[in-house]
């Protein structure tokens, strides 16, 4: 049998555009949670739109039966009740089936960080003799530096950082903007790119992008999530590492000399000081590899 996403779903995804300003990949991830909900519907001869809280714990049942991991099945989950909170809205059913279901229970999970040193090493692995790694060691020291999202680094334009203040304007989830401080170093390195290897890289297009792509246009996420597993392996950094692991150490670092969690949360840009304060377990699970390794009754 064929499946034909219902309209519904893509008429809900706008309204988030529309109501949240939520970026392409997020709206993505919502879209293709609600057709997987759709397609399962279908095959039980349903519409979204009819489905009661019996189908739904059906569904869920059936995420768990596939192996769906608690995590993913919570952001199922969220997906769900935000489209049947809309449809209630709406007026296009009379109540919301999804209000009964419970989340599943999650554990914890703390993200993966890089040590003080590790990030020194990280830094120094482009060879700033070439254009293109000349780049990468800017976008690398402001990533550090700023505890940039990585959407956020690529999509850096020139009018979004002020050299004068050393500080950079990031719009980020939702629109949302912040100021965020460069720091000598990273501002150094920057003006150094700017003037030495930017000229080289845009081959004469009119371009505002900090960090243009090797034909001079934006570069994807991919790409840099590529570079910086490169520049892992030259610097002998031996776990699991993105643009993202450069975040969290940004924000552990500052927690573990003692910054105000409330100035994290404002650099990093998160909504809600609770998504900041995994940061402290993070420093705390520190404390305690350190006493583990070297106090004598550790």
């Amino acid at each position: 049998m064929s499946f034909e996403p219902s309209p519904l779903i893509e008429r809900y995804v706008d309204a988030l555009w529309m109501e949240k300003g939520l970026r392409e990949n997020t709206l993505q991830s919502y879209r293709l949670d609600l057709e997987a909900l759709d397609q399962w519907s279908q095959s039980k001869g349903l519409a979204i739109q009819t489905l009661q809280v019996a189908d739904l714990l059906g569904y869920m049942a059936h995420l768990q039966q596939r192996g769906l991991k608690a995590r993913s099945t919570a952001r199922a989950l969220s997906s769900v009740r935000g489209l049947y909170q809309w449809l209630l809205r709406e007026g296009r059913i009379v109540e919301d089936p999804s209000l009964l279901l419970d989340s599943p229970k999650l554990g914890r999970k703390l993200p993966t960080t890089l040590s003080e040193q590790d990030v020194e090493h990280l830094l120094s692995a482009p060879n700033v003799e070439l254009p293109i790694e000349m780049r990468d060691r800017a976008m690398l020291e402001i990533l550090y530096a700023c505890g940039l999202r990585v959407s956020e680094l690529v999509g850096l334009k020139l009018y979004e950082i002020n050299t004068q203040q050393g500080v950079i304007r990031v719009s980020g989830k939702g629109g949302k903007e912040r100021q965020v401080p460069m720091g000598e170093e990273a501002l150094w390195w920057y003006e150094r790119y700017i003037a030495n290897c930017r000229p080289r890289l845009v081959h004469g297009l009119a371009s505002d992008v900090v960090f243009p792509s090797k034909r001079g246009t934006t570069m994807t996420r991919q790409t840099f999530w590529y570079r910086i597993k490169e520049y892992a392996k030259r610097a002998n950094i031996n776990k699991a590492l993105s643009p993202h692991t450069v975040r969290h150490a940004f924000a552990t670092h500052l927690v573990n000399h003692g910054a105000d969690l409330r100035v994290v949360q404002l650099l990093l840009g998160h909504s809600d000081l609770s998504t900041t304060q995994i940061y402290t377990h993070v420093a705390r699970q520190r404390m305690k590899d350190l006493h583990r390794s070297h106090h004598p009754r550790g």
